[in-house]
This record gives structure tokens, C-alpha cells and sequence, in this order.
């Protein structure tokens, strides 16, 4: 079940990246998905979501333990995350919702 709900995010993101780039060419964020978590016994993955101009990085969870929950941070690149994530119900995280996050948190990248 969570290779099909990584492989839904993985579409979610994909949609709102193409969008971001027709919309906003400066910002051009980088999208990755890693599983590096469960090689140190995590179960769970982890998607990135970066803006090199700004340096900014949005993360998003999908843990093995609450599946239908995303665990999301706006945080930056070149700094740990912090201990505390917000989270949303999976089935809320749209392209839409995803998009207005890359907008307005790389809206400042030049």
C-alpha cells in the first residue's frame, strides 16, 4: 500500500511541478523522493521539494504507521529540520494545495 500512496504523491507533485514552471519560471523547484529513512529503520519515505535560488525546501512524510497522513515542514536547505511537522490528511494534499505551497513559499525566489 505505500508504494501505490508514495507513487500518488509522486503524481500529485509531478502535477503541481509542471504547473509551477509554466507559471513561474524563476522559481524551477527540484523534486526528489528518498527512502534513505528505512535503510536506518525508519519505515517511511521522504519527498523534497527544493528552490536553489532561494534556498528554501519543502519536506514531505509518508510513514509506513499513518498512511492516510502527509507530515509536511517548510523549512531550507542548508539547515536541519526542525523536530515538530504539521500534518495533513492525505487525501487533502491535492496538486492544487501543493502548488499554492511551492508559490507562496518560493514566491520571493529571484
Amino acid at each position: 500500500m505505500t508504494n501505490q500512496l508514495l507513487m500518488t504523491l509522486s503524481d500529485i507533485a509531478t502535477e503541481a511541478h509542471v504547473r509551477i514552471q509554466q507559471d513561474f519560471k524563476h522559481i524551477d523547484p527540484i523534486v526528489g523522493v528518498s527512502q534513505n529513512m528505512r535503510s536506518s529503520g525508519i519505515p517511511a519515505d521522504v519527498m523534497t521539494i527544493d528552490c536553489l535560488k532561494s534556498g528554501k525546501r519543502i519536506i514531505l512524510i509518508l510513514h509506513d504507521d499513518t498512511p492516510d497522513i502527509i507530515s509536511f515542514q517548510f523549512a531550507f536547505r542548508d539547515k536541519d529540520p526542525d523536530k515538530k511537522f504539521q500534518a495533513i490528511p492525505f487525501a487533502e494534499l491535492t496538486s492544487q494545495k501543493l502548488y499554492d505551497w511551492i508559490s507562496s513559499y518560493f514566491s520571493n525566489a529571484v
